[in-house]
């Protein structure tokens, strides 16, 4: 119970923080395309354009803490621990997409400069630096799953480019060239495009259920083998529900043994598992005879049992 009160409080800091941060990034965004558009300057709409995906970004990864909130059904066993991981993926989609429109507007101005107000930029940047700095920071202590990492590489992102920009906007004012602020552009969009494919690579990776970031099978299974009545560890399979809740299902061939004495090997192993890998969610099934090689599970035989098969 203790840890239900908890999640649900850190949930209510997390909305909370993600409510303020929308109302904040919204009035930033309407202040850099009005001086965007005053000071003839991309690298300021770009960022204009990087926020407007953040705001995205901060809007769905709001509604997926809503979502992973709710408790279990009979229809959605696990939950909604997957809401945070689809707008995850959807955030890093915009990100890319936002990517290669700055990438065509930054070629088109090199071919053809214009005219750039740098003293409105440093200023409208130096904001920018300040307001995405306070969010990123409070990102990073409201949470660690992947929703919420995902915003966060939002705002770091868009501090990094802004603070790219006031250097830009010094530049321009010392030397006058004005193509500066294209490439500047060229910079955003290709720290957009970074921070993009990797969060789509991380969410794909939990949609498919593939292994989780930091696990290694063998270690896994050295790790269950190593515990007391444990034989053999078999058909295992690792994955995450939610960004940060892990899984597992194996087989696990042990003596033929009261139920009794079973209990403590399981326990043992499950205690295991948690202490060295955060696997709390567990599907073990024991044997104590040849397991046959059906519905995906496969035990290493002997040659002459390989045969009989």
């Amino acid at each position: 119970m203790k840890m239900h009160t908890h999640s649900h409080g850190a949930g209510e800091r997390t909305s909370k923080v993600l409510r303020i941060s929308l109302a904040v990034t919204l009035g930033y965004i309407v202040l850099l395309v009005i001086a965007g558009i005053r000071a003839h300057s991309l690298a300021l709409l770009s960022e204009a354009g990087h926020n407007l995906s953040d705001f995205v970004a901060l809007l769905l990864s709001l509604v997926a803490v809503y979502l992973e909130s709710r408790p279990p059904s009979a229809t959605k066993t696990y939950g909604w621990h997957r809401a945070g991981v689809l707008a995850a993926l959807v955030n890093a989609g915009s990100l890319v997409v936002v990517s290669f429109l700055i990438f065509y507007e930054a070629f088109r101005r090199l071919q053809h400069p214009e005219h750039v107000q740098a003293r409105l930029m440093i200023w409208v940047a130096a904001a920018g630096v300040l307001m995405n700095g306070v969010i990123a920071l409070l990102l990073y202590r409201s949470g660690r799953d992947v929703n919420i990492r995902s915003a966060l590489l939002h705002e770091i992102g868009d501090t990094v480019s802004t603070a790219a920009v006031i250097v830009g906007g010094w530049v321009i004012l010392a030397t006058g060239q004005y193509w500066i602020d294209s490439a500047l552009s060229f910079a955003i969009a290709a720290l957009i495009l970074w921070s993009g494919f990797g969060i789509c690579r991380e969410t794909l990776n939990i949609l498919l259920e593939g292994t989780p970031r930091g696990i290694r099978l063998d270690r896994v299974e050295a790790a269950m083998r190593a515990v007391e009545g444990v034989n053999d560890v078999h058909d295992l399979h690792v994955w995450n529900i939610g960004s940060e809740t892990r899984a597992l299902s194996c087989h696990i061939s042990i003596a033929d043994i009261p139920p009794s004495a079973s209990e403590r090997i399981l326990r043992d192993v499950k205690e295991r598992l948690r202490e060295d890998f955060h696997i709390d969610h567990t599907t073990i099934q024991f044997e104590h005879v040849i397991c046959e090689v059906a519905h995906g599970c496969v035990i290493p035989v002997s040659e002459e049992h390989g045969h009989e098969h």
